[in-house]
C-alpha cells in the first residue's frame, strides 16, 4: 500500500482512510456521533483507533448497542402508552409512533451526553 500526502504549511499529513469501508457504510446515527465525537474531543484515540484500523469494529458496536437500547426503550413506550389502531386512526398512529421515537432519542441521546460529561471529568483529573 502507497501512502500519499498533503502538504500543509511545509508539514507532508498522511492521507488516512478507512480500511474497513464496508463497515462505515452499516453505520447509523450512533456510530457517527461516536464517531464525530471521538475526532472532536478524544482526536488521539480516534487516531489510533483509525491507524490500528479498529475504528470500524468500535463504531459498529456503539450504534448497534445503542439501537438495540432504543428498541427496549420503544417496547417500554409501547407497554405502557399502547399506539392507537393503525387501520382506524392512520394518523393517530403515525403521531403517536413519532412521539415514541422521538422519547427514544432523546433517552439515548441524554445517556450519550451523561458517558460523555463522566469521561471528561474522568480524564480532567
Amino acid at each position: 500500500m502507497k501512502l500519499t500526502y498533503t502538504n500543509v504549511n511545509g508539514y507532508l499529513i498522511p492521507n488516512l482512510t478507512y480500511k474497513s469501508g464496508e463497515q462505515m457504510e452499516q453505520l447509523g446515527k450512533y456510530g457517527f456521533l461516536r464517531r464525530d465525537y471521538l475526532k472532536n474531543h478524544r482526536n488521539s484515540t480516534y487516531q489510533v483507533m483509525l491507524l490500528q484500523d479498529t475504528i470500524g469494529e468500535h463504531l459498529l458496536e456503539v450504534d448497534k448497542a445503542a439501537r438495540e437500547r432504543e428498541e427496549v426503550i420503544l417496547k417500554q413506550l409501547e407497554e405502557k402508552e399502547p399506539l392507537p389502531d393503525k387501520e382506524k386512526d392512520q394518523m393517530a398512529w403515525v403521531r403517536a409512533a413519532n412521539q415514541h421515537r422521538a422519547i427514544a432519542e432523546e433517552i439515548i441521546s441524554e445517556r450519550i451526553d451523561l458517558c460523555i460529561r463522566i469521561a471528561s471529568n474522568q480524564s480532567g483529573r
